[in-house]
């Protein structure tokens, strides 16, 4: 159970910390499928439609899903390996690199659940939008007033103790998985061989590029959909078993890339590439409408919603997390540490909103704010993937953690780290530089409240090699606004 008991006004990062309540491997599991199923699965046959056909969508599938599988084992292992560090995406960051790439690591990670949490509102007033045109694409007025209060209730619900919201999300993953099933379901019911056939290559209704170029222009929204495969590590030290944090990320992860990949998959065996590129997104509603009727898009539809309100409470609890845990750290300010009476890093949470309705807000001068918040979440999610990875390598290289191991294991471990590693530099280069230096326009100016951390405790700002790092990232964001503001960047 959550300890209740009452704290006193004002409590900081130095005050006692309530006892968090314990979480099963099931409800691990949980938090990984339900972070990844969120809004994801529901633009994937457009998404994959507008880039490629069949043989495109396998390859891009196979390339994605050994390369987060390698990144899942690399959760395992180091939860294994180094099982001290708790909150996975920040502290083997900081382990590996020194505090202020862990710093980076956090505010990336922490940046990428704000962005992807935003989109998510835009998506749920989009799909309302389907019906009430009022909300459009979900940046509309209306629709920014519907997902400002939904943004508040999820603060009120989360504000009541991560161990209660945690449990709601294990109910809420059940039943937005089923939909899913049921649309796989039928769609292979409903499956033409010959349509199938002709979406092999789908050479016949346009160009859609090479193949390399197709698989590549899969590879954004195929990183998005699996962000959320670290949930057991940002929540390790909840896990009543350290060994089952390792467990529910590959099971976690293995079940939802089988969902993901049979999305996509039967999609292709009931409508014309060019018909599911052209789908209205959430593209998942148009094709089970065509093969069921009307019923389909109110099913679909409310699918939708159910399971990106669930995704959203997995993210938002991740969000406060990773701010907190670097503030008990002192690698954030101190303030940030602060915890309510049921146990929640509450000035986190709060900060996390308030961006998240900052983003919201923006939508109404985005030019395509659905598609802009995605990738932007995506690119943001590679720089703690990539740290993660690395950290894993530099531990296979060097023998640290392998002591009482064999030498095959650590060779193992340290190809499966060199894979996750390799797979999330492709990404970066797949993302491009665009999203690159949007990264760093958060980055740049984030590092105010390291200062401020490091300055709390009188501790050396930066040792010569984090100066240097630290003037790239600020160069770096000085060049993203540059280009936001001469059009060379466009939102």
């Amino acid at each position: 159970m959550v300890d209740t008991a009452p704290r006193a006004a004002g409590a900081v990062a130095d005050a006692p910390v309530a006892t968090p309540g314990k979480m099963s491997l099931p409800t691990l599991t949980a938090m990984v499928v339900g972070s990844m199923v969120g809004a994801g699965v529901f633009s994937l046959p457009a998404r994959f439609g507008v880039a490629t056909g069949v043989l495109g969508s396998l390859i891009a599938w196979t390339i994605a899903g050994t390369g987060m599988l390698m990144l899942a084992f690399v959760f395992q292992n180091l939860a294994i390996r180094k099982p001290q560090l708790d909150s996975g995406v920040f502290i083997y960051a900081k382990a590996g690199f020194g505090d202020y790439v862990g710093f980076n690591s956090a505010i990336g990670f922490w940046a990428s659940t704000v962005s992807g949490n935003a989109f998510y509102w835009i998506f749920i007033t989009a799909t309302i939008g389907a019906f009430f045109p009022v909300f459009g694409d979900g940046d509309t007025v209306l629709a920014v007033a519907l997902g400002t209060v939904g943004v508040w209730l999820f603060h009120y619900l989360i504000a009541r103790g991560v161990r209660d919201a945690a449990i709601v999300n294990r109910i809420v993953t059940v039943f937005k998985i089923l939909p899913i099933l049921t649309f796989i379901v039928v769609l292979f019911v409903a499956f033409d061989a010959g349509v199938f056939a002709d979406n092999w290559i789908a050479t016949g209704y346009g160009d859609l590029g090479s193949l390399d170029e197709q698989i590549r222009n899969t590879m954004i929204i195929t990183t998005f959909v699996f962000i959320g495969i670290e949930g057991a590590s940002v929540y390790s030290r909840y896990a009543k078993r350290r060994q089952d944090v390792g467990r529910a990320t590959v099971l976690g992860f293995l079940s939802v890339l089988s969902i993901f990949a049979l999305v996509t998959l039967s999609s292709y065996g009931v409508m014309p590439q060019p018909e599911i590129a052209a789908t209205r997104q959430p593209s998942m509603i148009g094709l089970f409408e065509s093969v069921v009727g009307d019923w389909g898009r109110w099913f679909i539809s409310a699918a939708v919603i159910v399971s990106v309100l669930g995704a959203y409470l997995a993210w938002s609890l991740m969000a406060a997390e990773v701010m907190y845990i670097p503030a008990r750290n002192e690698d954030l300010p101190a303030f940030l540490g602060r915890e309510n009476d049921k146990a929640t890093p509450i000035t986190a949470l709060v900060v996390s909103s308030l961006a998240v309705q900052g983003l919201l807000a923006a939508t109404l001068v985005l030019t395509d704010a659905l598609n802009f918040m995605l990738d932007l979440s995506t690119c943001l999610a590679l720089i703690p993937y990539f740290l993660t990875a690395a950290y894993a390598l530099k531990l296979g290289l060097t023998g640290e953690g392998y002591e009482d191991v064999t030498a095959r294991t650590r060779r193992k471990e340290a190809i499966i780290a060199g894979i996750a590693t390799a797979y999330t530099l492709f990404l970066f280069e797949a993302a491009g530089l665009k999203f690159l230096l949007l990264a760093t326009v958060i980055l740049a100016p984030a590092t105010l409240l390291y200062v401020k951390a490091r300055s709390e405790h009188s501790r050396r700002l930066f040792s010569p090699t984090e100066m240097v790092l630290c003037a790239v990232i600020v160069a770096a964001g000085i060049t993203g606004v540059v280009g936001l503001w001469t059009g060379f960047i466009t939102t």
